[in-house]
């Protein structure tokens, strides 16, 4: 079968491929090729800006139709690198291979012969300084331009709900038992504050990258030019070539360390929006929301009644993938034999899954906010079904009062089979040894203003 939507086997590019396209330019085969050969060309250009003395003839207004390599990049150009792959079974060699190619074609015509300076692609390096510097490189660019805008629109819906909602009174609940009220808004602030708070922490984590020859050491570059300082012109390429870190001590591979804190910082996300989806799937089911009905849609292929709370629910089982995923990388990638196995290498080819995954559940995340619709009568029934929540509220004021046993005497009166209504409440109050001003503010406390600040 040809590959499609149809034929893929992940999800990811198939069901879902309307969703996690966003993603190929920065995580696909394709994408992994587009930036070793933007590292390549970047690292060739920084060499001449050196520069070598065997580079200073070499014309800088190249400059740009080099980078053009990368920036017109093409599926042409890919397969291109595929053929050559065929041939050196070696992914980094082939690109080494297609950018010569491509100076090759830049030399036809010109004054200079441009062959002079091929060999200063890829010079000194391993293949990892080229796939360390990749990988970070997509996961930075493809956190701040898809991951980080997405996360920031579910965080502007949940703020939008928090404002329109921050006076609708609620029936708390903790350990599934009615509790003193709060209000509807201020408990999605609770996770506008939480998600701000661990996008905050993912953005300050530093995106590392190796960039130090076979073993780290710069041995090549420091034995064919050991008058240059190399360990200062990788730590200026990284950071100002690529915007990464250079990590300053590493084996052959990155040390992996900070990828594994992004993913981690990337699992809390997840996890906060685990907790998210659960809460409205079941404040839907205790129809504090209804569902807007699109015509045409199927809530149950038997029961013709249903609509279903399924975008959380899709939500949610993709996070749990995402964060099985993300936890694997975390622990996997900074364990490494001696100075490298190539165990890393195809576990790195993995790093756009739990993105994707998490990319469809944000969607989803948010295709169920905006579908609810907010019973207000039902909270308001809860409410007025549950006059027992004020009784923490009257034995504080009984215990500001000096009034003896004040918990006790709620405790008497409201763990019992009898249902708590607003009269068996005022006759309690009117009951009390306390003064007309105390009785007075104690009945002005009900269920729908005892909802603190």
């Amino acid at each position: 079968m040809e590959l499609n939507a149809l034929t893929a086997i992940s999800p990811i590019d198939g069901r879902y491929r309307s969703k996690t396209e966003p993603l190929s330019g920065y995580f696909s085969e394709y994408a992994l090729i587009r930036y070793r050969v933007r590292v390549e060309i970047e690292y060739f250009i920084a060499l001449c800006e050196m520069p070598l003395p065997q580079l200073e003839g070499f014309d800088h207004s190249l400059f740009e139709p080099l980078r053009d390599v990368y920036r017109q990049f093409s599926e042409t150009d890919a397969r291109r690198v595929k053929e050559i792959e065929q041939t050196t079974n070696h992914d980094v060699k082939a690109v080494e291979y297609f950018i010569k190619e491509k100076i090759d074609v830049m030399a036809g015509g010109r004054s200079i012969d441009l062959s002079t300076y091929k060999e200063f692609i890829h010079f000194g390096l391993t293949s990892q300084d080229i796939n360390n510097t990749s990988v970070p490189l997509s996961v930075k660019e493809a956190l701040e331009e898809v991951y980080y805008p997405m996360v920031e629109e579910l965080i502007e819906q949940l703020n939008d709900y928090a404002e329109q909602w921050k006076n609708v009174a609620m029936l708390a609940k903790t350990h599934g038992q009615p509790a003193s009220p709060t209000r509807l808004g201020k408990e999605i602030m609770v996770y506008v504050y939480r998600l701000e708070e661990q996008l905050r922490s993912l953005k300050d984590t530093p995106i590392t990258a190796k960039f130090g020859g076979a073993t780290g050491n710069l041995n090549a570059h420091h034995v064919a030019y050991p008058q240059y300082d190399w360990r200062e012109f990788a730590n200026s390429f990284v950071s100002e070539k690529l915007g990464l870190e250079r990590e300053q001590w590493t084996t052959q591979i990155s040390n992996y360390d900070w990828l594994g804190a992004i993913f981690d910082a990337m699992r809390r996300i997840n996890t906060i929006i685990i907790d998210l989806d659960r809460d409205f799937w079941m404040y839907i089911s205790m129809e504090y929301f209804k569902q807007k009905i699109k015509q045409g849609e199927v809530g149950s292929s038997a029961m013709p009644h249903k609509v279903n709370p399924i975008d959380f629910e899709n939500s949610e089982g993709n996070l749990g993938i995402a964060n099985a995923v993300l936890q694997f990388l975390a622990q996997k990638l900074p364990v490494s034999r001696l100075q490298r196995d190539l165990t890393d290498s195809t576990v790195l080819r993995n790093v756009g899954v739990p993105m994707g995954h998490a990319l469809i559940a944000l969607q989803s995340t948010l295709k169920g906010l905006r579908k609810l619709i907010l019973n207000e009568d039902k909270l308001q029934e809860d409410l007025e079904n549950t006059w027992a929540v004020v009784a923490e509220a009257i034995q504080t004021i009984l215990r500001r009062e000096a009034y003896p046993h004040p918990y006790e005497a709620l405790k008497a009166l409201t763990r019992t089979n009898q249902k708590m209504t607003e009269e068996t409440i005022h006759a309690f109050i009117q009951d009390l040894a306390v003064g007309d001003d105390v009785k007075a503010e104690l009945m002005a406390i009900t269920p729908w203003n005892y909802t603190g600040m």
